[in-house]
């Protein structure tokens, strides 16, 4: 029976003499000192002893959130360009974007001279429920004076901006009275589909701008629409489009690809290889297809097109791509904060890596795409890229290149004629688009008068006076627009037609007009046709 017992006993009076021990010699370590806590962890790197250092020891008072962010900012510029490192109170913000929506009062903003004025009220939002109107300029939120030229539109933002279900006060002037409205903030939408619509009876076209959680539910209810209007062909745009999730490009691929070809694929030093797989018939595996690209068409975009292209499947149309062919997943931070770290390289059906060298660091990196306009790659293609890049075959014989972006199989290049110095600086500095919403605000009856974009295209007349009126607006502000070119006025005139569509219609307008000038467009409707 005494040995039962000690059988029974033994272990638990070891391990009281274990903790014990551990107890005595703990209070014994703390004695002498050099103690860090029961349970403190030995291994604490040397930045955080720094940082515990500096906030303990230091001279002068430090804003320790604002050293923290700079020291992970400085450990991120020793990865890719692409890996960073998101501040908390940054998270959320970087976050809409993949969602596609974010928490506020559902209205777009711009700043004329000093002075916030309203562009777009969301239908049916809480800026529309609250009273809020095209026209009204805030100038004050929640009691806050935000009259002037310096606040930045980002700051404004954030305070306008907050949790769904929460009250904001803004002061708003209409017709020369100060009136006040209360909103209660909401969630809004941020579409992925920028316009869809036919260009004439038998084909569509889709302007997608990024690939958030509802890219392809968005992308969808468009293919179902156009197709019940008789769509054969596509044109694709993804000019502009700087990525976003991968699976979305990939639905959407699928989408066009039939049987179980490979999409694109994933690999990196700690993460194993991983295929993307067509796994459905798709809605419009058949039709012709063409996808147009740019210089800031990147990630996602890419994989979209390099798969297309890879599979024989689409026409590639317009200029060299971004170049970004690395995969990023967010990890979130104890404090709020998170990193977007790259885990793996991505690879096209024909195993091609699209991603750009960065070896000469972050700046020289981002300042290659500034550099085809200095080496004149956008008026022509680029040899140095033909030459450097790795060449592959598609099934049909066609020669595509890896290590650079996407190259097109019909090059558009840059009318690098037009457009004079005191045009561009009117684009650069916001005075066109002020002059296009006074514009607006001071003819708006005419132009609420088209019930749709393609019959504002066919019917507006106005525009030598709306050109007459620009040129008088600028020279307020020294610019002389009198004697330029006629091919550049009618440049202009366009562009004014398309933002007054997009003030009346928004992007699904402002595309609609514009695209029946743009060269890449209409070259993209010559392949459909040929």
């Amino acid at each position: 029976m005494r040995n039962k017992k000690l059988q029974v006993w033994l272990p638990l009076l070891f391990s009281l003499v274990m903790i014990s021990g551990m107890f005595f010699g703990f209070r014994l370590h703390q004695q002498t000192g050099t103690g860090k806590g029961f349970f403190a962890r030995e291994g604490r790197s040397s930045l955080q002893e720094a940082i515990d250092l500096i906030r303990s020891k230091y001279v002068d008072k430090v804003r320790i959130d604002s050293l923290q962010d700079n020291a992970m900012e400085g450990l991120m510029n020793q990865l890719d360009p692409h890996s960073v490192y998101i501040p908390n109170r940054e998270v959320s913000e970087a976050n809409e974007d993949i969602a596609g929506n974010f928490e506020g009062i559902g209205v777009e903003f711009n700043i004329f001279s000093d002075t916030v004025n309203v562009l777009y009220v969301v239908p049916g939002g809480p800026g529309e429920k609250a009273g809020l109107q095209i026209g009204d300029r805030i100038i004050q939120v929640n009691d806050a004076n935000i009259v002037s030229k310096t606040l930045p539109s980002d700051s404004i933002r954030r305070m306008i901006r907050g949790p769904g279900g929460t009250q904001v006060k803004l002061s708003i002037v209409r017709k020369n009275t100060t009136q006040y409205f209360y909103v209660t903030r909401g969630t809004i939408p941020l579409p992925s589909l920028d316009a869809a619509y036919m260009l004439d009876g038998a084909n569509g076209y889709i302007r997608l701008n990024k690939f958030s959680e509802t890219t392809y539910r968005e992308f969808m209810r468009a293919m179902e629409d156009l197709q019940a209007k008789g769509m054969k062909a596509l044109v694709l745009d993804l000019r502009g489009n700087g990525g976003g999730l991968v699976t979305q490009a990939v639905n959407i691929a699928d989408e066009f690809i039939g049987g179980n070809e490979l999409i694109v694929y994933t690999q990196g030093t700690n993460s194993q290889r991983h295929d993307y797989n067509a796994t459905k018939d798709g809605v419009f595996e058949k039709g012709k297809l063409v996808v147009l690209v740019d210089e800031l068409t990147a990630s996602a975009s890419e994989i979209l097109a390099g798969a297309l292209q890879d599979l024989d499947r689409a026409t590639i149309v317009g200029r060299r791509s971004f170049g970004k062919g690395l995969v990023q997943e967010q990890y979130g931070l104890s404090d709020g904060s998170a990193i977007r770290l790259t885990v793996a390289r991505y690879f096209t059906p024909l195993g091609r890596s699209i991603q750009r060298p960065y070896d000469k660091g972050k700046k020289v990196y981002l300042e290659e795409v500034l550099e085809r306009y200095r080496n004149g790659e956008v008026i022509h293609p680029d040899s140095v890229y033909h030459a450097t890049g790795q060449a592959y075959k598609t099934k049909a014989g066609r020669t595509v290149y890896g290590g650079g972006g996407i190259m097109p199989d019909v090059y558009v290049p840059v009318d690098t004629s037009s457009l004079t110095a005191n045009i561009s600086k009117l684009y650069l500095d916001g005075k066109f688009n002020n002059y296009v919403y006074l514009y607006y605000m001071s003819h708006r009856n005419d132009v609420n008068a088209f019930k749709a974009p393609a019959d504002f295209a066919r019917g507006f007349v106005n525009t030598d006076a709306a050109w007459q009126g620009l040129v008088d607006f600028a020279e307020k502000d020294s610019v002389n627009l009198r004697n330029i070119p006629e091919k550049d006025k009618r440049e202009v005139q366009a562009r004014i037609r398309a933002y007054l569509a997009r003030l009346r219609w928004r992007t699904q307008g402002f595309y609609e007009v514009y695209n029946q000038t743009d060269p890449v467009v209409l070259r993209a409707q010559q392949v459909v046709k040929s």
